[in-house]
């Protein structure tokens, strides 16, 4: 059972951040909305990268944004953050093969896949953090500028990139719970194993027993 769920926690993470790295390329992050305003253009939607408009006759024009000191806080943490999410989930995938136990790599004992495992799913959990937190926060500053009245221009709706997102940062969370938990599962068996060990019987060494010969120099008077 255990290496049923150290397979899928594996499977869930390799999803995660597969679906994390398409989240980042994706381009609908937050999308206008053209409720209660006339605008030229039929939709606006940005990423992290870039802005992109769609006018009437299916034309998209996009731009990206101006250099890094030019662009708010929150966007640039969240960058940082999912960089950082997407590289610790791929180190995480790396160790987590190293680390399963259907797979031989070399002369790793049990205890140290179950410790690669462990490390393993540590980093996943931490990316799937990562890409939570720079999720909801981006779409906190969406929803704050949404329902602030001095914000001017278009209002912009959440994406279907943040959704994406959310499924991809649960799944990572997932796949590094059952990778972390399954290391205590594996140092209890290989402890087992040790206490199954074949026990081996301490040889006795036998004094040497008189013979025949030893009694046949005494005379039959030292028997009476």
């Amino acid at each position: 059972m255990p290496v049923a769920v150290e397979i899928f926690g594996f499977f869930m993470a390799a999803l995660g951040l597969l679906m994390l790295g398409l989240t980042l390329a994706n381009n609908y992050w937050r999308v206008s909305t053209v409720h209660g305003s006339v605008i030229t253009t039929n939709t606006i939607y940005e990423n992290l990268w870039q802005s992109c408009a769609t006018d009437s006759m299916g034309v998209s024009n996009c731009w990206e944004f101006p250099s890094m000191l030019a662009l708010s806080g929150f966007l640039q943490a969240c960058r940082a953050l999912m960089i950082a999410a997407i590289t610790m989930g791929s180190l995480g995938l790396f160790g987590s093969l190293l680390g399963l136990r259907c797979i031989n790599v070399g002369s790793v004992d049990l205890s140290r896949k179950a410790k690669l495992a462990a490390v393993a799913g540590a980093l996943h959990l931490l990316a799937g953090t990562c890409g939570m937190v720079a999720i909801c926060w981006y779409a906190v500053n969406i929803t704050t500028d949404f329902f602030n009245p001095l914000v001017l221009g278009p209002k912009y709706e959440l994406g279907p990139a943040l959704y994406l997102g959310w499924s991809a940062s649960l799944l990572s969370i997932l796949g590094g719970i059952c990778l972390f938990s399954t290391c205590c599962c594996a140092f209890k068996e290989d402890r087992e194993a040790r206490a199954r060990l074949p026990y081996k019987a301490p040889s006795v060494v036998m004094s040497p027993t008189i013979s025949d010969e030893g009694f046949s120099k005494y005379g039959k008077n030292a028997y009476v």
